[in-house]
């Protein structure tokens, strides 16, 4: 694409450029370079394709399920097929490493795959014979409608395949909303669900920011939405589908701790613990901010860990060797400089400052590299707040009922939560006690497959059901069918 181009938007099954005059820049990252404009589509154009979707819901829910999953065995064979190329564009507009990349768009086919076995097994309704005399009684589940997918910059393929396969696969039809910092991935994506040869109108793709999601909710014609982003949006695209009597499943925001027991086998531990916290330039909800330790964890585990996160290769997502690439914007990355700022007046001590990182050949890119700081205390903002960027800290408690008090109460959020140890009986204790949906034990990134629900708790979380294959109930409803018949 070019700098002037403008990405399309995706009605009944044309590609239609958008006629609002808003634009923002879609950046590269790496090289700190405009790839093209994104528009922000009018109230109209909401409208028009969430008409389009409902038009094509009539007729898709009449589909048999058999039927509506060739579509997604279809598009899993496209996707493995062209998985590398999706990679490359995925790293173009995010910076994340090739690496990450290919694991992206893995997990976008695992969640067809899911879909596929849902629409198969967790679609079937129940039936219980002579409840009473001549009486049966059973479930079966109907989709509902039209849905609003509001995604994340951080994961612009994975994530939409949270929601998308099911919500298919039931019977809806949606309209997608990437996020406007990355929308190239998905664009590019939905050039094959023509190539599947998808009825018109089953998925919908619309651009823009704060008021199109808000067009997006208030539309009459749409059942409900999935978003995943800061608890701040989060809280408030909640609130708004709630006042329109909406549905809503929010994945939000996180400060993930991983606890390093002194028992913990410390290779196993250093490598997770770095891939946890500068994975993805720790632009993700699980990745982990807080190193907590115990009196007993010894210095050497935290000392193995740091000069780990001072070798770590920050460079070009497209390059094989980087292990970290740069954050996904200029704010993105202004936004870790302050924190440090934060850090270091607070009276924390920096122990690994790679802030000033440097890529030669991409000096305008938005690189910030690891950086760590020791003598953090909980109350400290850094301990606290999300950072959503290579910034860690280590917490120091007393033993693992200071470790599970802190991680319990130092914020509210409960997406994520790690222990490295070889006892059984600290692990259990952890994994009963710490108030996050996502336990990692001896697993520096708790990610659910897809055939698990995603988890999450306290403000990491709004709603009752999660992403991944758990969605499959938010798209639909059930009907119970109470019958008798005499005998004859």
């Amino acid at each position: 694409m070019t700098e002037n181009e403008r990405l399309k938007l995706l009605i009944n099954g044309r590609w239609v450029p958008s006629e609002s005059g808003s634009t923002l820049p879609v950046m590269n990252p790496g090289i700190g370079k405009e790839l093209c404009k994104v528009p922000l589509s009018s109230k109209d154009e909401v409208d028009s394709a969430v008409s389009s979707a409902h038009a094509a819901f009539t007729k898709w829910k009449e589909l048999s399920v058999p039927e509506r999953i060739q579509y997604i065995f279809k598009l899993k064979y496209l996707l493995e097929e062209h998985l590398e190329e999706l990679a490359k564009i995925n790293t173009l507009n995010h910076g994340k490493t090739i690496v990450e990349s290919r694991g992206d768009v893995r997990r976008t086919i695992d969640n067809l795959e899911a879909a596929i076995a849902a629409g198969y097994t967790l679609l079937k309704g129940d039936h219980l014979d002579q409840i009473a005399p001549d009486i049966d009684e059973g479930t079966v589940k109907e989709p509902l409608g039209v849905f609003g997918i509001i995604c994340p910059f951080n994961f612009p393929l994975m994530v939409p395949f949270w929601y998308l396969p099911y919500a298919l696969v039931a019977g809806c039809t949606v309209v997608v909303k990437p996020s406007e910092i990355t929308p190239l991935p998905f664009a590019q994506l939905a050039t094959f669900f023509e190539k599947v040869k998808l009825p018109p109108g089953v998925v919908n793709l619309v651009h823009g920011s704060k008021e199109t999601v808000e067009s997006l909710i208030a539309h009459p014609l749409v059942r409900g939405v999935t978003f995943v982003g800061s608890t701040s949006v989060g809280r408030y695209v909640y609130k708004l589908a709630g006042e329109h009597g909406k549905r809503a499943i929010v994945q939000a925001g996180a400060k993930n701790s991983v606890l390093l027991m002194p028992d913990a086998d410390p290779t196993l531990a250093v490598e997770a613990c770095v891939s946890s916290l500068f994975g993805n330039t720790g632009q993700r909800c699980l990745a982990g901010a807080n190193i907590v330790t115990t009196d007993k964890t010894p210095k050497e585990l935290v000392d193995k860990f740091a000069a780990r996160a001072s070798a770590l290769k920050v460079g070009y997502g497209l390059n094989e060797e980087t292990e970290m690439g740069p954050m996904v914007s200029l704010k993105a990355k202004d936004r870790v400089l302050q924190y440090v700022e934060k850090g270091t007046a607070d009276g924390a001590s920096l122990v690994v400052d790679r802030r000033a990182a440097r890529v030669s050949g991409y000096g305008d890119g938005f690189y910030v590299g690891p950086t760590v700081f020791d003598n953090v205390s909980p109350d400290m903002a850094i301990a606290r707040e999300e950072i959503f960027g290579p910034l860690g800290t280590i917490i120091r408690t007393p033993d693992l009922d200071g470790a599970i008090d802190f991680i319990n109460k130092s914020t509210n959020y409960g997406n994520a939560a790690s222990i490295f140890t070889t006892n059984g009986a600290h692990a259990r204790e952890f994994r009963r006690r710490v108030q996050a949906g996502n336990i990692g034990i001896n697993i520096g990134v708790a990610a659910p497959i897809a055939f698990f629900p995603f988890g999450g708790m306290r403000e990491s979380f709004y709603g009752t059901l999660h992403g991944q294959i758990e969605s499959i109930n938010f798209f639909t409803d059930r009907k119970v069918i109470i019958s008798r018949w005499g005998r004859s």
